[in-house]
């Protein structure tokens, strides 16, 4: 454990993760802890009164969609910024579920990427740049059972993969990278295939890889069609993109 750490390019690095209360964010808590990261949680629920010592962040921080300007004093202090909150619908299709679901799994993330770029850029780093994670899911470009789910995970799927595709802000100061995770054991998702603190190893041992584009699922297709779908839009949207005026 003490030579993992002291080798982790996250040793002494400042760690937020939204939804750290969940599954994922717990796993994702204990990975970084182990790597010697001082992990900072963004969650909408209190601190739990008891939970196992590595499974808690360093800090907690409560917050609730909409008021992603309340967190500009956390993510300035923030190396990386891990985003993985994200709400399931299953089958309601209600217009306010909906609504709801858009919020939480796609247009809140996509403020804070906002935020966190300008932040970034107002206030660069030396040495290595700060780094931005989005999980987004397999349900980019798979059926997850619930069609809004479906849906907003997409819409932030293509809003990072039309980040990647600004020149400007690709070699702005903060690295993104993409999650894109196949089905895993939670709340949301009880039967999933693969258990969250596996997943959460992988997304680490494939950053530190360098990799952009993170992919941890049972499914053999994912890893050929989601390069070649990040392909297809990098193109389309280089082509029809316009400079800044």
């Amino acid at each position: 454990m003490a030579k993992s750490s002291s080798q982790s390019p996250w040793r002494g690095k400042r760690v937020g993760i939204t939804g750290v209360s969940g599954a994922l964010g717990q796993a994702l808590c204990r990975q970084f802890v182990q790597r010697g990261a001082v992990v900072v949680g963004l969650s909408h629920s209190p601190r739990p009164d008891h939970a196992e010592s590595n499974s808690t962040p360093d800090e907690w921080v409560q917050w609730s969609c909409g008021q992603e300007h309340q967190l500009d004093s956390v993510l300035a202090t923030l190396d990386v910024l891990v985003l993985n909150h994200g709400i399931n619908p299953g089958g309601d299709q209600r217009p306010d579920t909906l609504t709801t679901a858009l919020k939480v799994n796609a247009l809140s993330s996509w403020t804070l990427i906002n935020r966190f770029e300008a932040i970034a850029e107002d206030n660069p780093v030396e040495g290595t740049p700060r780094e931005l994670w989005v999980n987004t899911s397999e349900a980019e470009i798979q059926p997850a059972l619930s069609p809004g789910y479906e849906l907003s995970k997409r819409l932030i799927g293509q809003l990072v993969s039309l980040r990647w595709s600004d020149r400007n802000k690709a070699q702005g100061s903060v690295r993104l990278r993409k999650l894109v995770l196949g089905p895993f054991k939670s709340d949301l998702n009880p039967i999933g295939l693969m258990s969250a603190d596996l997943v959460a190893q992988q997304v680490l041992i494939q950053a530190s890889w360098g990799l952009s584009l993170i992919i941890v699922t049972p499914n053999p297709l994912t890893y050929l069609l989601m390069p070649l779908n990040e392909l297809g839009r990098s193109l389309y949207n280089r082509c029809f993109s316009r400079p800044d005026p």
